[in-house]
């Protein structure tokens, strides 16, 4: 196990998820985000989640942080239940390139993933 900081240790344990220490720390590594044509505005066509929403939940807690390897042939694909600062719960599907988180996806939670979540 690596060394954290007591604030971190509350986050690391919210990982009930899919335990997995790798998807936390390349996402501790990462200094923003990565919006381009490609994905800017895309959950809001979708899902009715804006690009901020998506952002903000990397910064409350808890974050529930899990790997997708059932999709990253191409490249590592990570996924995170987490909630925005006005309290609505979401799953994020995501990569990172370089030090960037890339969001994918964006939508609510389903009730199985919010009893997760909430566990």
């Amino acid at each position: 196990m690596t060394d954290c900081l007591p604030g971190d240790l509350t986050r690391r344990i919210f990982l009930s998820y899919t335990l997995v220490m790798a998807a936390l720390d390349d996402l501790e590594k990462c200094v923003g985000f990565e919006w381009d044509d490609g994905n800017e505005g895309k959950n809001w066509e979708k899902h009715s989640v804006s690009d901020g929403e998506c952002e903000v939940i990397f910064f409350n807690d808890p974050l529930v942080a899990s790997t997708d390897p059932e999709h990253s042939q191409a490249e590592p694909r990570y996924l995170d239940l987490g909630r925005t600062d006005a309290g609505r719960q979401l799953f994020v599907a995501f990569t990172i390139r370089r030090d960037l988180i890339r969001v994918i996806s964006a939508r609510d939670m389903t009730k199985r993933e919010l009893r997760s979540y909430l566990s």
